[in-house]
């Protein structure tokens, strides 16, 4: 690993580490970009009133948008459980917590990220 840049850990050598920190700058432009436009379509163009389970009907019939919350969701996954991996990784010294943690956090992870995705995809309206 390279010096400190700023007081930082500066930019990872290892091949792995290095693409999961150009992950997590990539990533998070993206996540800004999709998170705000969401913000302004949920609470700017859409008064807070409006948004009942008709709203999610209507706006899920479309494959655009249940497309974009699902790269919503799979990068905020990948995003935070990287950027919890690297917490772990910096503070979890003994190697049977750390695998215990990490697993932890993989299963979970796995867990939210295949519930999210089979209720976008899998999703009818009722009634």
């Amino acid at each position: 690993m390279q010096g400190n840049v700023a007081g930082g850990r500066g930019r990872p050598q290892d091949k792995f580490e290095l693409r999961a920190w150009f992950f997590m700058r990539i990533s998070g432009v993206i996540l800004a970009v999709l998170a705000i436009g969401h913000l302004f379509i949920m609470h700017v163009f859409n008064s807070i009133e409006n948004i009942d389970y008709q709203f999610v009907v209507e706006r899920w019939k479309t494959p655009f948008w249940r497309t974009y919350d699902f790269v919503m969701l799979v990068l905020a996954m990948m995003h935070g459980t990287n950027g919890i991996r690297v917490l772990i990784g910096d503070y979890v010294r003994s190697p049977g917590k750390k695998l215990f943690a990490l697993s932890s956090l993989y299963t979970l992870s796995f867990i939210i990220l295949a519930l999210g995705a089979i209720i976008l995809f899998t999703f009818k309206a009722v009634g």
